[in-house]
């Protein structure tokens, strides 16, 4: 006969619990939600909204606006980034170790400056000379991505800073923006869209991911590194 075995005192796997996290508004009020619990982040006094959430160890940062001024809550408590004097707005918030990096824009005289503010204080990515704004922050080996636009002329073109330092993904013949960057074993990915076509830049080279008879964006990447053959 046969004897079947049967295995002994395995470890049972390990249970896990998901706490999900979602940023926005209802309303006035940039809202908070939490496994679709709703938090008011602000009082609904002034037009408000959250536009980007992380979560690190057991604090939550959400970056977003309050009126005309660009703001980060860390579990609820509000920073403001700018006075409020001058039309600010924030998209992104990515915090490496014990620094909080978030991505927007502020006005400049008639222009909109590209900033990223790094614990609370503000740098400029953009000159100022012409119109530009950031939309999404990463931070990877201990170098910062910022991923944008600024303008050229009469066109948007689509800049990626690292560490303040800017690259034109695009030529400035077409419109384009940058909206989103992921990083990952040293290669830079890039989405936004050039001329109406969703468009992946990979290490600064284009993809265009739809064929221009729709108007498409590409907004978020993502890169999971697998193995090789495997899908």
């Amino acid at each position: 006969g046969f004897l079947a075995c049967k295995p002994g005192n395995a470890p049972e796997e390990p249970k896990y619990e998901y706490d999900v996290y979602v940023a926005g508004y209802e309303g006035d009020k940039a809202i908070l939600w939490k496994n679709g619990k709703a938090t008011g982040l602000t009082d609904g006094k002034e037009d408000a909204a959250a536009n980007s959430v992380f979560v690190a160890s057991s604090d939550v940062y959400v970056a977003g606006r309050e009126g005309y001024k660009a703001m980060l809550w860390k579990n609820g408590e509000a920073t403001e980034l700018s006075d409020g004097s001058k039309e600010a707005r924030v998209r992104s918030v990515y915090v490496s170790g014990s620094d909080v990096y978030v991505a927007g824009w502020e006005r400049k005289g008639d222009k909109n400056v590209a900033k990223l503010w790094k614990n609370g204080k503000a740098t400029e990515q953009s000159d100022g000379k012409e119109d530009a704004a950031a939309f999404a922050v990463f931070v990877a080996d201990g170098n910062v991505y910022v991923a944008g636009y600024e303008k050229e002329g009469d066109k948007q073109v689509a800049k990626l800073w690292k560490n303040g330092e800017a690259t034109a993904l695009t030529n400035g013949k077409r419109e384009a923006v940058a909206r989103s960057v992921f990083v990952i074993d040293g290669k830079v990915y890039v989405a936004g869209w050039e001329d109406g076509k969703a468009t992946l830049w990979e290490d600064g080279v284009a993809t265009e991911l739809s064929d221009g008879k729709k108007e498409a964006t590409a907004c978020s990447v993502y890169v999971v590194r697998r193995e090789a053959g495997k899908k």
